[in-house]
């Protein structure tokens, strides 16, 4: 029996999400594939807090993390939600640590045949053309991306 396809997508949050997860639910249907949605925060943003927050006893920084996935797992259901309400057989990932790192971490745990990505994400300031996360996936990638650019809406 073959295995069923299953596509991952590489969900920031930012403005661009949208798109991202329209495609990737049209893929999905289409290929009658299973999909994962991923979300990475940031190992940068996360030294931050915890530095800024050190000396207050009042905050825990375990709690916070608990919370920050809790509400990107909830950010990622209202995108699929906002795309194609009917869309029950989707998976999340929520993945803390260096981006483009940890998004090949999940392409080795979950095994999808596919990753669709953005060209542009949480900073409007474009790696010139293409995200710092994208190139270095293109670079290092063991399976095909599909590479959606900022501001693409149409499907085929």
């Amino acid at each position: 029996m073959t295995q069923k396809m299953k596509i991952m997508a590489a969900v920031d949050l930012s403005d661009y999400s949208a798109t991202i997860v329209r495609y990737s639910v049209w893929l999905t249907m289409r290929l009658d594939a299973d999909l994962v949605l991923v979300n990475v925060i940031n190992q940068r943003d996360l030294d931050l807090v915890q530095r800024t927050m050190t000396g207050y006893e009042a905050f825990s920084f375990p709690n916070y993390l608990t919370e920050q996935v809790k509400t990107r797992e909830t950010q990622m259901k209202a995108i699929i939600e906002g795309v194609y309400p009917d869309m029950v057989d989707c998976s999340y990932l929520v993945q803390t640590g260096i981006p483009y790192r940890e998004l090949l971490t999940a392409i080795e745990s979950e095994k999808p045949g596919l990753m669709v990505v953005g060209t542009k994400g949480r900073s409007n300031l474009a790696d010139v053309v293409v995200g710092s996360t994208a190139r270095k996936l293109y670079r290092r990638s063991p399976i095909p991306l599909l590479t959606i650019p900022a501001g693409f809406s149409e499907l085929p």
